[in-house]
């Protein structure tokens, strides 16, 4: 619970970044927020590599601890968001579910690098060496690799959508956000209920299958990292996959086909009692395999809102619902699964009839994502 409590913490701080980070990528373009939000995120992940432990100075670590994971959500709030703005607007709109899909499995990849090396030092480290410094290795390889990130991003061009906007004189005079509040409020409803299936394909599909596998299944927790790391690549080749199909079907199949694929990884689930390693492995790349939908999210957010407020829109949607949907959903789940052993399988039936739900009332409502309110 104080794990996962402190994991919450950064969740609760991305409604602000979000909103203060998109905002200035509305006003000053999205190539400068792109960059500061990783440069943020870089710092503060180093400096958690470089923590003072409680025996040094006492309570004022965990305090700290919880301060910089406040600064890393407040970091990933201009983040992600960013990310998904900012390839979208390079691509044609032919293109933009490749785009995405490609842009959701580095993130997968980003959980599966941090996955391996913490799998790795669990391999090479004793469990108290581990807890004494091997702890640390992560997070300080997670943060040099953000400062070389930074670098990278200054040789990017801003986006042709945004130095359109800025040549015509089209970018809004008021506050985005009270743009987005006042005239888009259907695209905020349909990004929320679209944020939290993508919250709950990470936090079930990729951040909490070597807890669930060790607490409900009993599995070896060298067994359960193998599998974690099996199940993220799954779901990395499957997002660019579906980034494709997406390009080709429509959001309104895609959701209903990414749906159904999410009760797959269901069943993976559910037949993970009494069963070999080998076995464990083929039905964790199943529920990666599963979590492909989490392609359509950014699509189905950039096509909500316009150009001008577009940033500040997904933003503000995607990080308020994040914080909810994501910061309580791994603390609930270690709550609940004490109570109820495979209620992660109940979860995710639900949201996989949440997903056709949406499917069905894009398919009805046909291009209302092109639509401005």
């Amino acid at each position: 619970m104080q794990t996962f409590g402190i994991f919450a913490a950064g969740y609760i701080f991305r409604p602000l970044g979000g909103v203060v980070l998109a905002h200035f990528g509305d006003i000053f373009g999205r190539k400068r927020v792109f960059a500061f939000s990783i440069l943020l995120m870089a710092f503060s992940t180093l400096a958690i590599g470089l923590l003072p432990g409680y025996q040094t100075v006492g309570l004022i670590s965990p305090l700290i601890l919880v301060g910089l994971r406040m600064l890393q959500g407040i970091a990933i709030g201009g983040e992600v968001p960013g990310a998904w703005t900012f390839a979208a607007e390079h691509v044609s709109q032919r293109r933009v579910g490749a785009a995405c899909g490609f842009i959701c499995a580095w993130l997968g990849l980003g959980v599966f690098f941090g996955a391996s090396i913490t799998a790795m030092m669990s391999w090479l480290l004793s469990p108290e060496n581990m807890l004494t410094f091997g702890w640390r290795v992560p997070f300080l390889v997670g943060g040099a690799l953000g400062l070389l990130a930074v670098r990278l991003r200054q040789m990017l061009q801003e986006t042709p959508v945004f130095v359109s906007l800025r040549e015509r004189n089209m970018l809004v005079p008021e506050l985005p956000l009270k743009v987005v509040i006042k005239r888009h409020c259907r695209g905020i409803v349909i990004s929320v209920l679209c944020t939290w299936i993508l919250s709950a394909t990470v936090v079930l599909l990729l951040l909490m299958v070597p807890t669930i596998l060790q607490r409900v299944y009993a599995l070896d927790h060298q067994i359960a990292l193998v599998a974690a790391s099996i199940s993220t690549i799954s779901l990395v080749i499957s997002v660019i996959l579906a980034g494709f199909v997406l390009d080709r079907i429509g959001v309104g199949r895609f959701f209903i086909l990414g749906g159904l694929l999410m009760l797959v990884g269901d069943l993976a689930f559910i037949n993970m009692t009494g069963v070999t390693s080998g076995t464990v492995y083929l039905l964790a790349s199943c529920i990666g395999m599963s979590g492909a939908i989490t392609t359509g999210v950014p699509v189905v957010m950039v096509l909500c809102f316009p150009p001008e407020v577009r940033f500040s829109g997904i933003s503000f949607s995607y990080n308020v619902a994040y914080a909810v949907f994501g910061g309580i959903t791994p603390v609930a789940l270690a709550v609940l699964l004490g109570v109820q052993p495979h209620f992660h399988t109940y979860y995710l039936l639900f949201i996989s009839l949440l997903s056709v739900g949406l499917g069905l009332y894009f398919l009805v409502t046909g291009s209302f994502v092109e639509q401005s309110e």
